[in-house]
């Protein structure tokens, strides 16, 4: 057994060689493209965020406001809904369902 330095000159493995360099610049913008995406939609939440505080600011009633008017119309709706049910013609008339029969 000889001490042969041909093994030292053949890759290990089936291993790619890969170059550093490209790989590194890759890395490098990808993480600026983050920075600039993490920027940019920093901008657009605050101008969005902006927008609606306007919007809400220019309404006539407060959301809040609005949302009590609006729950009091369906309580409303729904009372006189369930009163004319009850009040129906075939309400009164006492059908029941018949027990199935086995």
């Amino acid at each position: 057994m000889a001490n042969d330095n041909t093994n030292e000159s053949q890759p290990t493995g089936n291993w790619p060689r890969v170059r550093s360099g490209p790989l590194l610049v890759g890395g490098i913008l990808v993480g600026i493209g983050a920075v600039v995406a993490m920027a940019g939609v920093a901008i657009g939440g605050a101008h969005l965020v902006a927008a609606i505080r306007t919007w809400i600011k220019d309404q006539e009633r407060p959301p809040s406001q609005l949302a009590r008017l609006k729950w009091e119309q369906a309580k409303s709706s729904a009372a006189s809904g369930a009163a004319t049910w009850r009040d129906h013609p075939n309400a009164k008339l006492g059908l029941a369902r018949r027990a199935p029969s086995d």
